[in-house]
């Protein structure tokens, strides 16, 4: 499908940004993200950080990408286009919806409870989300910027948001190598 054409560099790095969550989302490369595909990024996010899938937390988690995913399925067909995807993200989707799943798949890598990863559960738990090991380790550096080798949940939500909105975020690096179907 032919990439959108745009007026302004905003709307372009926006499109671009939302290629590279939905190539990222759409893990068999089929064109669509299917129910099945996306809630199975909890059980990656929980597996990676040894968490069982009985987990309080990880329920938590579950039951938030259970409301993102009937948000982004426009038709209620079971399947997620690109064009339903384009159309759904954005500021108010993200508010609506993905900042409470992405805060449960922090919370699932945060096993202290103490609101701020390490960079082996930041990396652990980008690399569940398909994104290449040296990838993420640019991002946490990008958003540990006081450098005390933490990352708190606001700035790793914010990042994603801005990411997501206008396609300039210390997040950005997590999302330069596409995944491979």
């Amino acid at each position: 499908m032919p990439e959108r054409a745009t007026t302004t560099a905003t709307a372009t790095m926006t499109d671009t940004a939302k290629r590279r969550i939905f190539a990222m989302l759409d893990r068999d490369g089929d064109g669509a993200i299917s129910r099945t595909e996306y809630l199975a990024r909890v059980d990656r996010a929980a597996a990676a950080m040894g968490r069982p899938a009985d987990d309080p937390v990880v329920d938590a988690a579950r039951t938030a990408h259970e409301a993102v995913f009937t948000d982004m399925d426009a038709d209620h067909d079971g399947r997620v286009t690109f064009e339903e995807y384009r159309t759904w993200a954005g500021h108010d989707a993200f508010e609506r919806s993905c900042r409470p799943a992405l805060g449960s798949l922090f919370d699932v890598a945060d096993h202290d409870g103490d609101g701020r990863l390490t960079r082996e559960e930041f990396t652990r738990l980008r690399m569940a989300s398909s994104n290449a090991e040296a990838d993420a380790g640019q991002a946490f550096d990008d958003l540990d910027t006081d450098g005390d080798g933490l990352v708190d949940r606001d700035d790793y939500l914010a990042g994603i948001h801005d990411y997501v909105t206008t396609g300039a975020s210390p997040m950005a690096a997590a999302y330069r190598t596409l995944p491979s179907p």
